[in-house]
């Protein structure tokens, strides 16, 4: 089995992310750790133990950092509903979070499982950021990281320059991209396009007939409407399940590259920017596997697969 160990700041995109790892006949979740992004905390816990007890699992749900390392916390309301799941409102989990915080259960499973753990971080990476600070020894000891967020030289969806996640906290996406882990970047606009589900293809999710068919299509429904009328796309976005299935099967990456990347923290224009010197002007050693593209085909596949 591989291991798995998920960050999040759990809305509705990233529930479906949840809700496919835990799917996975392979994967072990061994906790998720909840960090101040789309939601405040409590929130995002909430939401990621309500998944669980959707999806029949009982992985401990730890709660994180509250807020970004150096800035005010910036929820992301407008496109997730006020609860993050498309203002379901859905009845308390009957599960509790854990005690022990986020970040230490970060430190101490890396350390437990050295070499064994793939990381995926499908939130503001501020939680990652201050578990690195306090054991920078941990960078070296992760198997892979897979990390929603960023945009590869492309459009962001907050700014004209940077994805949400990154812009949230910039200052902890740079420790977590100097850390030297090995990583690779999903971007947000390998959610766009081609992989962005139509409404013919959620009607197809829809009449699967599951409980979790009808989970993802309700709880996306605000989802789908900012997809539509704030990003222009020509369906529903999903960042984080895209980042999912990524680490989940590697293998509908189509084309990937090391690159050194860097984040804008200065500039209040392009805050929170990933550069990727894709040229290489800088000279710089590479510190990220950009992933530029994956079969949409696939990854729809996939989902379906886990929703059925």
């Amino acid at each position: 089995m591989r291991k798995f160990l998920i960050d999040t700041d759990t809305a509705s995109d990233d529930a479906v992310a949840l809700l496919m790892a835990h799917s996975w006949p392979d994967v072990q979740v061994e906790a998720i750790t909840i960090v101040s992004g789309n939601v405040p905390v409590e929130q995002g816990a909430k939401n990621a133990l309500y998944t669980l007890q959707m999806c029949g699992a009982s992985t401990p749900v730890y709660l994180g950092c509250p807020k970004p390392m150096l800035r005010p916390c910036k929820y992301a309301y407008r496109f997730h509903g006020e609860d993050g799941m498309g203002n379901m409102h859905y009845p308390d989990p009957q599960a509790k979070p854990q005690l022990a915080h986020g970040v230490d259960v970060i430190i101490d499973t890396i350390k437990s499982n050295p070499g064994q753990i793939t990381l995926v971080t499908l939130a503001p990476l501020t939680n990652i950021a201050i578990a690195l600070l306090r054991a920078p020894e941990i960078a070296y000891l992760v198997k892979r990281c897979v990390i929603m967020g960023g945009a590869a030289n492309v459009v962001g969806n907050v700014t004209p320059a940077a994805e949400y996640n990154i812009w949230v906290d910039p200052d902890a996406a740079k420790i977590v991209f100097h850390s030297g882990m090995p990583m690779e970047m999903v971007g947000w606009e390998l959610s766009r396009a081609q992989a962005a589900l139509l409404p013919d293809e959620i009607a197809q999710i829809k009449s699967l007939g599951t409980g979790l068919a009808n989970f993802f299509v309700d709880c996306n429904a605000s989802a789908l409407e900012a997809s539509i009328k704030i990003q222009h796309s020509p369906g529903l976005t999903l960042a984080d399940p895209v980042a999912m299935a990524v680490a989940l099967d590697p293998t509908i990456i189509t084309r990937q590259g090391k690159y050194y990347v860097e984040v804008e923290t200065v500039s209040e224009l392009t805050r929170g920017q990933t550069v990727v010197d894709e040229l290489g002007v800088l000279n710089q050693t590479p510190n990220m596997n950009v992933i530029w593209s994956i079969d949409a085909p696939r990854w729809k596949e996939h989902l379906y697969r886990c929703l059925g």
